[in-house]
């Protein structure tokens, strides 16, 4: 009996520690940019996904020991722009970061409302500019030199945003820190807003039903593509009935035609929404980004012989 309760003392004692290695940061300091008070309450109606988010937050997943390169990852989880699957299109990729040795940060960003904010076509791109600002402002302490920004489906779109849109601040930055990511990790992106290819959920949910073509244009990334881009690895399903993969073919011809380095994995099946594991295949996309972040010098190791 002493035995069994001792057990179940340390298995507690285990889980509040791995809880307790996680801190969870409020986005902004004061008043959130562009909020109004409203009557949503954030909720969590299933495990691993949270909806009605008002109140950003940024949760630091700190690795045991760090990599050489110093490198950490901010990941954008996805959802339509509607809710997180903030649990395997979030956490979980952030512990996989933590085995190689690489600082991950889950952003728990804003879900585009008119109740809620003003300008909600920008709020989900000035939470990913403050968490860029935020986590380089305080990178002596972590131990960082290197940011990039990680997104999955609407997540990849709030990614691809900020690594195309990194001159449209929309936040306070007095110090002029870069809002530029270091490089881009799409997973199955919403790139484009043209209505033959987009998710239109996740179109209507940021810019609305009916949006002036201008603002179609400004927020269909492959559009936005410069040299100034930063390099990107690109995963998807070619039988994603969701977010055609045609989202990645156009954001990948635009890389290209702009010389930014870009890697691209398409994979016969898994449809979408698969995170880590694309259950049809035993190849390991993770394992890809590995070799792509050694090839950049993102973390160590020979991509040779990794």
């Amino acid at each position: 009996m002493k035995k069994k309760y001792l057990l179940i003392v340390t298995a507690i004692f285990s889980f509040h520690s791995m809880l307790s290695s996680q801190t969870v940061l409020p986005l902004y300091e004061g008043k959130i940019p562009n909020a109004i008070p409203c009557s949503k309450q954030e909720s969590s109606p299933m495990p691993g996904r949270v909806d009605n988010v008002t109140v950003p937050t940024l949760t630091v997943y700190l690795p045991e020991k760090s990599d050489s390169a110093h490198t950490a990852v901010i990941i954008c989880p996805g959802g339509g722009y509607a809710r997180l699957a903030i649990g395997h299109e979030g956490y979980d990729v952030a512990k996989a970061f933590n085995k190689l040795g690489i600082t991950a940060f889950v952003l728990k960003y804003r879900i585009p409302n008119d109740q809620c904010m003003t300008h909600k076509e920008v709020v989900p791109l000035q939470d990913a500019e403050r968490a860029i600002q935020l986590v380089r402002s305080r990178a002596k302490e972590w131990g960082i030199e290197k940011v990039g920004i990680m997104g999955f489906s609407a997540g990849g779109h709030l990614a691809s945003t900020l690594g195309t849109h990194f001159n449209q601040i929309e936040i306070d930055n007095p110090e002029h820190i870069t809002l530029r990511p270091d490089f881009m990790i799409l997973g199955y992106p919403v790139v484009s807003f043209d209505t033959s290819i987009a998710h239109m959920g996740s179109r209507i949910n940021l810019i609305g039903k009916n949006p002036p073509e201008e603002l179609v244009k400004l927020y269909s990334n492959e559009l936005q593509v410069t040299p100034e881009t930063p390099i990107t690895f690109i995963v998807h399903a070619s039988d994603d009935q969701t977010v055609p993969v045609e989202n990645s073919i156009r954001f990948y011809q635009a890389l290209v035609k702009n010389k930014v380095k870009a890697e691209i994995h398409f994979y016969q099946a898994g449809g979408h929404g698969f995170g880590l594991h694309n259950k049809t295949t035993t190849d390991q996309w993770f394992d890809r980004l590995t070799h792509w972040m050694m090839m950049n010098k993102l973390m160590k190791g020979d991509v040779t012989n990794p």
